[in-house]
């Protein structure tokens, strides 16, 4: 459900924003299965100087933002299908650096040390203006800094479009792609996509052709996941659900 403010802003109010208040840009994806609510929180927050995404559900996440490199999640705990707090956990595991806000009327003590243990950066209750999430986000800037990677998995950088082992001593390159492909994996619940999922990745309809090409282009992932160290299987196929990323593999920078 939404954050407990009007589904519309006034002109006045969206106007009134001076350029020299925007904090550090981020790319910040907000997580809200209520339509309005999102995209005003979208606008708002893009008003702001941020680059900013919607998602409905957290199963959208991994097929909306492909090769986005995501500063910071906007998380509304009450989703249909994953639920915010088991969201939160598990990017929080991929991307150690990442920062969350969670949103939500969950106001009891024991549901707040539940968001923070699962991965929150800010907690907050309903009804939350944008206003406050907004100078929760210029707090949270402030002082985010890259946390540590597990040094037990391989790392993907997204800036630099690599691939990196454990030990940091080997590195391949990747294709645009190819990157996109292993974020989405990563974001993805259980490590795991159906194979439409990875099509659309590329843009292009489920065919017999496009099919076979992704089965090529994962011939050739799975090759550079073995450069780095990884031990197979490293990209399993899973027979009628698709495709399972079967090793540690962090969001990062080594």
């Amino acid at each position: 459900m939404g954050w407990g403010y009007p589904a519309a802003m006034p002109a006045a109010h969206t106007t009134a924003i001076q350029p020299h208040t925007m904090p550090t840009p981020l790319n910040i994806v907000v997580v809200e299965d209520h339509d309005a609510l999102r995209d005003v929180t979208v606008e708002a927050l893009s008003l702001r100087g941020h680059n900013v995404r919607g998602v409905d559900c957290a199963e959208a996440l991994p097929d909306e933002t492909g090769l986005l490199p995501i500063d910071l999640l906007v998380i509304d705990l009450n989703l249909p299908g994953e639920d915010g707090i088991s969201l939160a956990a598990r990017i929080r595991a991929a991307q150690p650096d990442i920062g969350i806000i969670m949103v939500t009327a969950r106001s009891q003590v024991s549901d707040r040390m539940e968001g923070y243990e699962c991965g929150a950066d800010i907690y907050l209750t309903k009804p939350t203006s944008i206003d406050e999430l907004a100078s929760a986000i210029r707090a949270l800037t402030r002082r985010i800094k890259p946390a540590s990677v597990d040094a037990s998995a391989c790392v993907l950088d997204l800036a630099t479009l690599s691939l990196t082992s454990q030990n940091g001593e080997n590195s391949v390159s990747l294709s645009a792609h190819e990157a996109a492909q292993l974020a989405a994996f990563i974001r993805a619940k259980d490590q795991q996509l159906e194979t439409w999922q990875l099509i659309a990745l590329d843009d292009k309809p489920v065919t017999d052709t496009t099919k076979k090409a992704l089965e090529v282009q994962l011939v050739r992932l799975r090759k550079k996941l073995q450069q780095v160290g990884a031990a197979e299987p490293t990209i399993k196929a899973m027979r009628g659900q698709g495709y399972k990323l079967c090793m540690k593999l962090s969001i990062g920078q080594h």
